[in-house]
């Protein structure tokens, strides 16, 4: 998948940037683009794709509302992404708070000449300032030993691949890539065998329901299967997740062309439709769309990769040619997809979380699972570095510290925080990641309501139901507008040398949450069965 885009639907925008000198050598037009513009091109890529979303995603998450076998929890997700979107393209508060990995994919002409460094070096360099000027997430961990990891405090290095193409063209995909997107990217080596409708479709239907919700649906959602490498099928998924290969053909051909089958699409998406799994919260909207991609393989060997691209549905393309330099235009009118009409949580319970813990527990105990909540009060925020140090510290003897007995928590780590607000954008990360420490928390009276996004495993559910404890799940994908309307304050209390990862004590107002797990071992995502 090496041959450049076409690119020949996506609207640009020229952005006043110096324009590459033209000259002729060896009878061949020949670009020089000066290495600063580069950096200022993906410094203004990726600060785009913080804030703003393609149209088309926009109108989705519309067309949802307006869909009338769309469930209640379907269409209040997907007013609050709306919502989140608007928040976000003020410009200051970054849509999600997992900032992402920057990935930059490129095609250059061959005939393209870059200025006074390496492509990478200025790509490098305009990624860094984009992370260092705005109110993004530094989220990247740098291996010091085999067990040693320290954040390099400037979420570098990128992930930068160049390919040389004929012509005079650069054409560049930028992406930033969240943590629990990308941990839904899979690859399974198969057979031949797997090459049969039925086996197939009970393949598919088997690991698309490993998705879950823990990386912020609706999806965009991709499979691959053939590839001449492992490697070949998972970049040709990376790129089918953002769209950039809608234009293949619909048939393959004795040259081993890539296709998209169309017909097979839309067959997958009426499958994840029957899932029930829904937008977070059961129905059907677990995803919004499918490509399907058909590469050639050797005979001895089938790769097959499915991935998702998330509600932080982050790309934008960019090329640079004779005229100018190009950025994609994106939907900086967000708020024209909102209805007139707000759409509320019809039955939402009042919960205050500054009472004593066995309160709290009491008072969701009488509650069934799919109960929506509104949190006021006050959580503790903890998650990966923070759970492991304290599972340590308790090996060595030393007590579950307070807080983690007191307050829920809330598994989170905000972006940078801006002039004016309380904290950064600030939404939920994976539940799951923390499982491994959930039964002996638990089983010590620590713990014992947690919120985040996602499912969690069947250890956790038994764990809670021995212990009395409860999982409550919060929107995924929604981190600007909790940033901005519903948490007050926000104070690093333990572990500030852990960043973005330091425990904090935040007091929220009308948090918006949904009872997943009870203390009778009852889960809500355990209810969609197979179809």
């Amino acid at each position: 998948m090496t041959a450049a885009p076409t690119l020949s639907e996506v609207p640009f925008r020229k952005l006043p940037l110096e324009a590459p000198r033209v000259e002729r050598a060896l009878g061949r037009e020949i670009l020089r683009v000066e290495g600063e513009v580069l950096a200022r091109l993906a410094e203004t890529a990726f600060a785009e794709i913080q804030h703003f979303f393609r149209t088309s995603h926009l109108a989705q998450l519309r067309a949802i509302l307006d869909d009338p076998e769309a469930s209640a929890g379907d269409r209040f997700v997907a007013r609050e992404l709306l919502k989140n979107a608007v928040v976000a393209s003020g410009g200051v508060l970054p849509s999600c708070q997992d900032t992402g990995t920057a990935q930059v994919k490129g095609w250059k002409g061959e005939t393209v000449w870059v200025e006074g460094e390496s492509d990478e070096e200025a790509l490098t360099r305009g990624i860094a300032r984009c992370w260092r000027e705005r109110n993004l997430r530094a989220s990247h961990l740098a291996p010091l030993t085999m067990y040693e990891e320290r954040d390099t405090g400037t979420n570098l290095p990128a992930q930068i691949d160049i390919a040389a193409v004929p012509g005079a063209t650069y054409r560049l995909l930028f992406v930033a890539k969240g943590g629990g997107s990308a941990n839904k990217t899979f690859l399974f080596q198969e057979t031949k065998r797997l090459l049969e409708r039925e086996r197939l479709f009970a393949f598919l239907d088997e690991k698309i329901r490993t998705l879950g919700t823990a990386a912020c649906p609706p999806y965009h959602l991709a499979v691959v299967i053939g590839g001449l490498s492992a490697e070949q099928c998972l970049s040709t998924l990376k790129l089918a997740t953002t769209r950039a290969l809608d234009d293949l053909p619909e048939t393959g051909d004795l040259t081993g062309r890539p296709f998209r089958d169309r017909g097979l699409e839309a067959e997958i998406l009426e499958l994840t439709r029957r899932m029930g799994v829904g937008a977070q919260l059961l129905g059907k909207y677990l995803c919004h769309d499918v490509r399907v991609i058909r590469l050639p393989r050797h005979a001895g060997s089938l790769p097959v990769a499915l991935g998702v691209s998330c509600s932080a549905d982050r790309q934008i393309w960019a090329r640079i040619d004779r005229e100018g330099v190009w950025l994609e235009e994106l939907e900086h009118d967000p708020a024209r997809f909102l209805p007139e009409l707000g759409i509320g949580l019809e039955g939402a319970v009042a919960v205050d979380l500054d009472r004593p813990m066995e309160v709290i527990r009491a008072e969701l105990a009488r509650l069934p699972v799919g109960t929506p909540l509104l949190l006021t009060g006050t959580m503790v925020v903890a998650r990966d570095q923070v759970f492991a140090a304290l599972a340590k510290a308790r090996a060595r003897g030393e007590p579950w510290p307070d807080w983690l007995r007191e307050h829920p928590v809330y598994h989170a780590g905000p972006a940078r925080t801006p002039d004016g607000f309380a904290t950064g954008s600030f939404g939920p990360t994976t539940a799951a990641r923390m499982d491994a420490y959930m039964p002996e928390m638990t089983a010590e009276g620590a713990a014992l309501v947690t919120v985040a996004k996602g499912n969690r495993s069947k250890l956790v559910v038994e764990a809670l139901r021995r212990a009395g404890g409860f999982y409550l799940a919060a929107i995924g994908g929604a981190a600007a507008v909790t940033a901005a309307e519903r948490i007050r304050s926000a104070e690093v209390i333990a572990f500030p040398e852990f960043g973005m990862e330091a425990v904090r004590k935040i007091r929220v107002e009308a948090f918006p949450a949904f009872l997943v797990i009870d203390d009778k071992g009852n889960d809500l995502y355990a209810r969609p069965k197979p179809t």
